[in-house]
């Protein structure tokens, strides 16, 4: 089975205490993962408008075919959203065991989402 890379969702419209329109923290993280993931293939990054959990910013979500979705909030720090990144795309299923999350994916965790299965007939 071959490894799919993962896809981590940034949202650009994340907005700390103190941010304005220009300079916003959600765009200023994806900037500094661009510039971490430079060159790599086992992580996409994708900037998206918005993830609505604007009550914790700044929110990033994991996602690869046939694993668990992690919709996780309060990331600040670029090296522990790739930490995460890298956590989540080693497991089987998305699901990382709780011993081994970094923080993000302990009490930033807002949601699991599960695989999306085949419809039944």
């Amino acid at each position: 089975m071959t490894a799919h890379p993962v896809t981590l969702h940034v949202c650009l419209a994340c907005r700390a205490a103190g941010d304005d329109d220009a300079v916003r923290a959600g765009a200023r993280l994806h900037a500094a993962l661009a510039d971490r993931l430079d060159g790599r293939s086992d992580i996409r990054l994708s900037g998206v408008e918005c993830l609505s959990v604007c009550k914790r910013p700044v929110t990033v979500a994991f996602v690869a075919p046939d694993k668990w979705t992690y919709i996780s909030a309060d990331a600040v720090h670029p090296d522990e959203v790739i930490d995460a990144a890298e956590r989540y795309a080693a497991s089987e299923d998305g699901r990382v065991p709780w011993r081994e999350r970094p923080p993000l994916l302990k009490s930033g965790l807002v949601a699991r989402i599960p695989p999306q299965s085949e419809p039944s007939r």
